[in-house]
């Protein structure tokens, strides 16, 4: 059988490399499988894209559709008509996507249209905001895919009441967990740890990149100011997303605790996480990860699409309110975080599990 992957942004690349491996390892045993992976190029930046093929072990694509810039309009379009005559000229019994991205759905589209079978990967996972455009990337590509591989049971109740048929659905675990848990031991100490003076668990990381955050320059003032002046005068090591990047040279920020670096590579930056005191973030995938490693994590949202991280995991929501991070702070200083645990099935095995069904659905 033939399989086709697609990758299309930062968060793509984790989650397929153990699928890949997955796969590649059920071929070396014998089973009728081969893949081709796509990269729809929706980011085009070495550090946000490039460098992953290395540091994960991924093999370079076979195509890569170079459909970055532009507008979610255009860049959704410009997707559907490069994978579509990608799908033609190489038909696959199985389009698999990942995640919650413009490629996930855009790609979803195109195969579904040219009635070719649809997997997709953390399939079921809702925040119920449609003023993020992942949400409604989550809606459609589920709306239309055939097989649903879930990280937890909250997307599988998801997916019940949306519809969607027991059969088709498969709670297989975190595909992101297994390429974290695979590479804690090649995680690579930063170059600006050392440049800094960094100590373990005496700085804070930050990212920030949803709209809600960084388009507006006062409100994202605001929240910035809240952060360095509530941490104790730690170190705040910002690696600025580069949408981000343009808006923070307006607030003439005068902060001795603020380090701005440039976007890390996969094992730096979890290096980075892994030695923190916290992590304050308005990434979905960082939270699963900050579980994971047991490092307390504040969520600048006002809703999240992983509840299990708070439930079960060591992450808390803060809100977009500039009013909630002190208080959030001071919790986190004063030693009364939570421990967290770990999830079910977030256990370094969920590329296989997925690997098992679709030779289940696709015997030779």
């Amino acid at each position: 059988m033939k399989i086709t992957i697609i990758a299309g942004a930062r968060p793509n690349f984790m989650k397929i490399a153990p699928i890949i491996h997955a796969i590649q390892n059920a071929k070396d045993l014998g089973n009728n499988m081969d893949y081709r992976l796509v990269h729809t190029g929706q980011h085009y930046d070495d550090k946000m894209s490039g460098t992953f093929f290395e540091e994960l072990n991924i093999p370079h694509p076979d195509a890569n559709l170079e459909c970055g810039g532009g507008s979610q309009a255009e860049q959704t379009a410009s997707i559907l008509v490069a994978f579509e005559k990608d799908l033609i000229s190489y038909p696959a019994d199985l389009v698999l996507v990942v995640g919650d991205v413009t490629s996930t759905m855009a790609c979803a589209i195109v195969a579904k249209k040219l009635n070719t079978k649809v997997a997709h990967v953390e399939a079921g996972i809702r925040s119920f905001d449609l003023t993020m455009p992942e949400e409604i990337n989550r809606m459609v590509t589920d709306s239309i895919t055939d097989y649903f591989f879930t990280t937890s049971e909250n997307a599988n109740q998801n997916l019940a009441k949306e519809g969607a048929k027991t059969e088709d659905v498969f709670f297989v675990g975190n595909v992101m967990i297994d390429t974290l848990l695979s590479n804690m031991s090649k995680f690579k100490k930063p170059a600006l740890f050392e440049e800094f003076g960094l100590k373990a668990k005496e700085y804070i990381v930050l990212t920030m990149h949803r709209p809600a955050n960084v388009d507006e320059v006062g409100k994202l003032k605001e929240m910035m100011t809240e952060i360095l002046s509530n941490v104790e005068n730690m170190p705040v090591i910002f690696p600025i997303h580069p949408r981000t990047a343009k808006i923070i040279e307006e607030l003439q920020l005068k902060a001795s605790n603020l380090i701005i670096v440039d976007p890390l590579g996969y094992l730096e930056f979890n290096y980075l996480v892994q030695h923190s005191k916290a992590v304050v973030t308005d990434s979905g995938g960082i939270t699963e990860e900050t579980t994971i490693m047991g490092v307390p994590c504040l969520t600048l949202r006002d809703n999240t699409e992983r509840p299990e991280t708070i439930t079960i995991g060591t992450n808390e929501l803060v809100g977009t309110d500039h009013r909630n991070i002190k208080p959030a702070l001071q919790k986190l200083f004063k030693g009364d975080w939570k421990k967290g645990s770990i999830p079910d099935l977030w256990d370094g095995h969920a590329a296989e599990r997925i690997v098992d069904v679709i030779k289940n659905f696709y015997k030779a």
